[in-house]
């Protein structure tokens, strides 16, 4: 009874919010004013960039979807982590991201309502955005916030592009020959061919390049846009794709300098994952409740202390095999329910990291990139690089040893140590978005855990519990739209 109550208190909420709040569907048009107006002055190119940034968390961004699953980059990050091996939805809820966690979503037929659709459209037109500034800046006198704006560009091209080419084929190496996706540098295009894999790479790594060396010794607004750091940070990411170790590990070390570790009892509060002003956050955004889209937010799917789509059903859970690997000295144990110790809105195994700081306000921010990450890509590098095995694991030690005073990276060497850096990004990063990119990175294939407290029976069904490295359902496929507009495509085009 209750959650019929509960469900019909939702659907109130949404009519209403979707009704009058203002700014919730409303986006400003990109021609209300004309291109000279908006690249007249610095103060114009900055709201742009502002926009651009807003833009990241938008709801019903890119293709105009109004599904409650189509919010910008914490989308695509949740399904994602839906698409690995540690996340488990308790159960049927209201049915976002289910088809996600099932692998059937990327191989529906394509529409608007589509994964395939929302991410491409979603990534797309950042790129356009950030086309048009970079175009109609090219030839303004130089000057240091300029050379700022345009570099802040650069980065978030590069960081668009890096996400859209692991989502639709699979990691660099070994296929840095295969179809990629369409590089559109120039604001005007509108057909490409699918540049290969190789191409798509170094356009980032031009871009990134770019990007360094305009924002090198800049300070920057606020956590909300790039700097110099987080170009660093997203420079040691495709490194570590590429499997450039000296490249990711050179990066990762440079990208933390800036940089406090957050305390354990930050870590595990309700601000630690959803307050930009966090010690470590690297990028993010700053969200208020007047810019908060409620329900159709990351928060909603997967905060339970409060009328959400996570409350009434819709939980994210951590499967036990992954659980029991946590020691029960180390903090990050603690950001999960406890077996035995569950409640009807927080069951046995369900995330507690990803809460609104407040109940009763949706005002989170967004996490894009933190500290820590880039002490994982460091100890991987270092780990797999040959000849500083010493240097990984203090740097794991550095990282692990916060949250688990018992911790001791001394004691895994060769591959176990390669290994143990694995298992603790798994846990560190748990529900930020990384778990189905590093499956095709590892090229470790999907293993889900079963039995009780993993995946299955109780919980709900993700239909798919293994899959081979390379699987074709890690692919999304090109939207039809897409294919049938892009004269430089065809049929051919599309991934298996």
């Amino acid at each position: 009874m209750k959650n019929k109550s509960l469900s019909l208190l939702l659907v109130a909420a949404i009519a209403t919010t979707v009704g009058c709040k203002k700014g919730y569907l409303d986006t400003a048009p990109s021609n209300a004013i004309s291109l000279e107006q908006a690249y007249a002055t610095i103060a114009a190119i900055n709201s742009g960039l502002t926009a651009t940034y807003n833009s990241t968390f938008d709801f019903a961004v890119g293709n105009g979807n109004t599904g409650h699953d189509n919010y910008g980059q914490k989308s695509c990050d949740l399904a994602n982590d839906l698409m690995g091996q540690d996340m488990i939805v308790h159960s049927q809820g209201y049915g976002w991201y289910n088809r996600d966690y099932q692998y059937v979503e990327w191989t529906l037929p394509n529409g608007t309502g589509t994964r395939s659709d929302k991410v491409w459209s979603f990534y797309y037109n950042v790129i356009r955005q950030v086309n048009l500034l970079l175009d109609n800046t090219k030839n303004q006198a130089v000057t240091p916030d300029l050379e700022s704006a345009r570099g802040q560009a650069y980065g978030i091209r590069a960081w668009a592009y890096f996400n859209l080419i692991n989502n639709f084929q699979q990691t660099y190496k070994g296929n840095e020959t295969a179809k990629g996706v369409p590089l559109f540098i120039e604001p005007n295009a509108t057909s490409k061919p699918r540049g290969t894999v190789q191409q798509v790479y170094d356009q980032i790594i031009a871009d990134l390049t770019q990007a360094e060396t305009l924002l090198n010794g800049k300070p920057r607004a606020s956590k909300m846009n790039m700097d110099v750091s987080v170009i660093r940070g997203l420079r040691a990411r495709v490194a570590l794709v590429q499997e450039d170790w000296t490249a990711a590990a050179n990066y990762a070390n440079l990208a933390k300098q800036p940089y406090t570790l957050m305390s354990n009892a930050v870590y595990t509060s309700r601000t630690g994952f959803s307050t930009i002003g966090t010690s470590e956050w690297m990028w993010g955004t700053l969200i208020t409740a007047a810019q908060a889209t409620i329900y159709a937010s990351f928060f909603s799917h997967m905060d339970p202390s409060q009328l959400s789509y996570a409350q009434l059903g819709g939980q994210k859970k951590i499967p036990k095999a992954l659980y029991d690997l946590i020691p029960a000295s180390d903090a990050r144990k603690q950001v999960f329910t406890a077996p035995g110790t569950g409640t009807a809105n927080f069951p046995d195994y369900c995330q507690k990291k990803h809460l609104v700081p407040t109940i009763g306000s949706w005002a989170a921010d967004y996490l894009y990139m933190r500290a820590s990450e880039m002490y994982l890509i460091e100890a991987e590098a270092l780990a797999r690089k040959g000849g500083a095995e010493a240097q990984a694991q203090a740097v794991l030690q550095a990282m692990v040893g916060l949250r688990n005073p018992t911790y001791n990276a001394a004691a895994f060497t060769g591959t176990a140590l390669i290994n143990e850096i694995l298992l603790q990004r798994r846990i560190e990063l748990w529900g930020e978005g990384f778990s189905l990119f590093d499956i095709k990175r590892t090229h470790s294939g999907l293993n889900r855990a079963t039995g009780a407290g993993n995946h299955g029976a109780p919980n709900f069904n993700p239909i798919v519990y293994t899959q081979p490295d390379a699987s074709p359902l890690f692919l999304m496929r090109i939207p039809q739209r897409e294919l049938d507009n892009n004269t430089a495509m065809t049929a051919a085009d599309q991934n298996p």
